[in-house]
């Protein structure tokens, strides 16, 4: 698949956050949008996954040469961000069933590989708000590299995760990533030292 931005930019009230944007993303290779705290990397990728319109420009997704509509793009795209909220009232055994009920499961997964890939399994029947900031974010984590979808977004990653739960986490990549188009929005470079292909989002500030 690609995703091909053409001047795209993005403002709240007056002020851009980003212009000018022009840039194609291709299946099989990975991306860093790089940038400080508070840069729009994280604006930049809402936009990307659909669900910010942009002020300017225009973002068309492809897949075979063929240009897909925009409300069918949901169905190639899995993302995890902290800004995104679990249903906590579901135990982690529910928020597996409910959200694969809207994906499916990449080759070869199936809901007791994904519990067990997620290193959860123990709290398989507890309540998500009941869990830690860095079980939460496992989950993200699990529920967007085991959907069979051929874009994954990530914004920051490794928030909330420790030492073991960020080498976790460079594995999921490792074994789940290859043959995706992956961007990661991210200030810290564990989380994207791997990637091959760099954006610095202050490069499409107004200046």
């Amino acid at each position: 698949m690609e995703i091909i931005l053409e001047n795209i930019g993005r403002r709240f009230n007056r002020e851009w956050i980003f212009r000018d944007v022009n840039y194609t993303f291709e299946t099989g290779e990975s991306y860093a949008v790089l940038g400080p705290n508070g840069s729009g990397k994280s604006t930049l990728l809402q936009v990307i996954s659909g669900s910010l319109t942009p002020s300017a420009g225009s973002i068309s997704y492809q897949q075979n040469g063929k240009t897909l509509d925009i409300e069918a793009a949901f169905n190639h795209i899995s993302i995890a961000a902290p800004y995104l909220e679990l249903i906590e009232e579901f135990t982690l055994q529910e928020q597996l069933e409910f959200h694969f009920k809207f994906k499916s499961y990449r080759d070869g997964l199936d809901a007791k590989q994904a519990l067990e890939l997620s290193g959860l399994g123990k709290s398989a029947n507890k309540l998500i708000k009941h869990f830690s900031s860095g079980m939460k974010q496992r989950l993200k984590l699990t529920l967007a590299f085991c959907s069979n979808s051929p874009i994954l977004l990530l914004d920051e990653p490794a928030s909330n995760l420790d030492t073991t739960g960020i080498s976790w986490y460079r594995q999921l990549v490792e074994q789940f990533s290859a043959d995706r188009l992956l961007i990661i929005c991210s200030n810290q470079e564990n989380e994207y030292s791997f990637c091959k292909n760099f954006i610095n989002i202050t490069d499409y500030k107004q200046l």
